[in-house]
């Protein structure tokens, strides 16, 4: 054995515990079939405790709930970041879900018939592996932003909290985009502030006015779930540019941005000795720069060839890989439709998928008479399924 030991075995792993992974985890438990799911955080709920502290949803709680538990809030009301953490520590708690967390998975691959991840020192056999994306993004930053003076703050949006981050003086937010709008308000009560970027355009009603709460998100939220999916004409068209260009900004109007003394310029372009330069060739003398840039999907740590040649998604349908088969995604943007992104939407994706792994397992169990699983993993199924059929109203 040349003092390598034998990888624990699990029936299926989950990797990720963000609301892709626990919706995964629900329909798993629904099911009784044994997992586990692995998240790199400390705690469930800290990808969303580590982001900007006025961050608010932007859709309301009553399409916030994931499958069997609604979210605990006035059904129009727009929870906060913390509010959205606790419901996912609630969440999990209640359906019992085996869950590790401070375990970053590092490596996926094959060995044999089946899948071998690694976790620093840690190895898991499993049977079928289910991505939840959001445990795998990195911050995106242009090339150029190391050229920047170093008394210039740099923060990405992931980074940001709160304007006691920033130095006095002026503040450059790049990215026009819902982050990039929302930041760029946070800090302008108490720093000139520019806003850099294309302007992708506005939702045409307040989602939090009485026409976006009893009409417009209503209606979005139904656009959104049953028009446009990859099973739709308009769906399909829709979909690529979506994937690639950032849409309408979701809860601020342009008059909101000039009302607080905001600035909009152009694209940055560069730097020019240590300055920002837009693309009408200004340069900007500013004291912070605020990369509301976006995220890139990572899918490095995959060591199967499952991901395309413009490595903006993986080749999946409805979040099932064929050639590899017992490997999932849910979590991906538009895996299904443009619901899926949203926390309300993975729910459907996430039980499409379980639907696929309970059939591969029956299949499993019908050629080799067994379910071969680990045993510390096969006694969460007696916890778990004892949430089986078990519904909140």
């Amino acid at each position: 054995m040349d003092g390598v030991s034998e990888p624990e075995r699990v029936g299926t792993v989950v990797v990720g515990g963000g609301q892709a992974g626990l919706s995964v985890g629900y329909h798993l438990a629904q099911r009784g079939l044994p997992f586990l799911i692995m998240d790199a955080n400390a705690r469930i709920g800290d990808a969303w405790r580590n982001r900007w502290d006025s961050l608010r949803l932007f859709t309301p709680a009553r399409y916030n709930g994931l499958p069997g538990m609604p979210f605990p809030a006035k059904g129009r009301s727009f929870p906060t970041k913390n509010e959205m953490a606790d419901y996912l520590v609630a969440y999990a708690a209640h359906f019992e879900l085996p869950i590790r967390t401070g375990v970053r998975v590092d490596r996926l691959s094959r060995q044999g018939d089946r899948f071998l991840l690694t976790a620093g020192d840690r190895r898991i056999a499993a049977e079928n592996v289910v991505v939840a994306m959001s445990s795998h993004e990195s911050p995106w930053v242009p090339p150029f932003a190391r050229k920047l003076d170093p008394s210039v703050v740099q923060l990405h949006s992931a980074e940001y909290r709160n304007p006691s981050q920033l130095r006095k003086g002026g503040v450059l937010v790049v990215g026009a985009h819902d982050s990039g709008a929302e930041i760029a308000l946070d800090v302008a009560s108490g720093h000139p502030t520019w806003l850099s970027g294309r302007d992708t355009g506005h939702v045409p009603f307040r989602i939090d006015g009485s026409v976006g709460r009893w009409f417009g998100m209503p209606l979005v939220m139904f656009m959104f779930y049953h028009v446009m999916t990859v099973s739709t004409p308009i769906g399909r068209k829709v979909r690529p540019k979506l994937l690639r260009h950032a849409g309408p900004v979701v809860r601020l109007k342009p008059r909101d941005l000039a009302a607080a003394g905001i600035e909009r310029v152009p694209k940055m372009m560069g730097v020019r000795e240590g300055r920002p330069v837009l693309e009408n060739q200004q340069i900007l003398e500013v004291a912070n720069v605020i990369w509301c840039t976006g995220f890139r999907p990572d899918f490095s740590w995959i060591d199967l060839p499952v991901i395309r040649d413009d490595k903006i998604e993986p080749i999946h349908r409805r979040g099932i890989v064929s050639n590899q088969p017992g490997l999932y995604f849910v979590g991906l943007f538009f895996q299904y439709a443009a619901s899926s992104g949203l926390v309300g939407g993975v729910g459907r994706d996430a039980a499409h998928v379980v639907d696929a792994i309970a059939s591969r397992t029956r299949g499993d169990r019908s050629a080799h008479h067994q379910d071969p699983t680990a045993t510390d993993v096969e006694a969460t199924k007696n916890a778990t399924s004892r949430e089986r059929g078990r519904e909140l109203s």
